[in-house]
């Protein structure tokens, strides 16, 4: 098995801060690149960290975007208070910027997106972002990558030591035990997205879209 090379995007956020913390650990990754707008403030032998304002334009970090075969791109943001025209900006436009770019380049990566539970593939929703990101879904898979996922991430259980837990779940982290006690549908842990996407990188998977039940399942291969 090829040892995975992975950039990772949104480090400074609840999910990537998980995908990041799986991959440092991870014994199939050999090492990491982070992409952000600050630092994750993480230090470790297999970490490389670039801190990129601008993620419309990434010509000055191009040549260090090359030799990568996995991206784990976790960067998101809420659609809450946001104009339809913004939220397509910062989450359709900004990722496939980035996406295109490392397409260029890297033929043999595998590209995993972290989405979200309730995204309309068919792109009518009348929710603004559930058809966002049910275009960028659609759109990064037409990409010359070697394959490309989406991850529809739904309820996470929140990890006490980590720094980048979304306020929300600081209030209502004590009902994960209860909504994963009913299903694997709806809930899964940060170490089994950061698991899942690894595997999925390593081995593939039989769907482009992974649902949680997904998510869980290919955690424990």
């Amino acid at each position: 098995m090829e040892q995975i090379r992975a950039i990772v995007t949104g480090a400074t956020g609840m999910v990537g801060e998980g995908v990041l913390h799986e991959c440092l650990k991870s014994e199939k990754v050999e090492k990491v690149l982070v992409v952000g707008r600050r630092s994750c403030g993480v230090s470790h032998p297999k970490l490389t960290k670039i801190i990129q304002k601008d993620f419309f334009d990434l010509s000055a970090i191009e040549n260090d975007l090359k030799g990568w075969n996995a991206c784990f791109f976790c960067l998101g943001m809420s659609s809450v208070g946001v104009s339809e025209d913004e939220y397509k900006r910062l989450t359709y436009d900004l990722t496939m910027n980035f996406a295109e770019t490392l397409a260029k380049e890297n033929t043999e990566m595998t590209f995993c997106y972290v989405s979200g539970s309730g995204t309309d593939s068919g792109e009518k929703s009348r929710l603004a972002w559930a058809r966002v990101k049910g275009k960028t879904e659609n759109d990064l898979m037409k990409l010359s990558f070697k394959r490309a996922f989406a991850f529809r991430i739904g309820f996470l259980k929140p990890e006490k030591d980590f720094k980048n837990t979304l306020k929300p779940y600081k209030y209502f982290g004590w009902l994960y035990p209860l909504i994963r006690g009913v299903s694997n549908k709806y809930a899964s842990t940060l170490s089994e997205v950061g698991k899942a996407m690894i595997n999925c990188a390593a081995e593939g998977y039989e769907k482009q879209v992974l649902e949680v039940e997904d998510i869980i399942k290919l955690s424990k291969k």
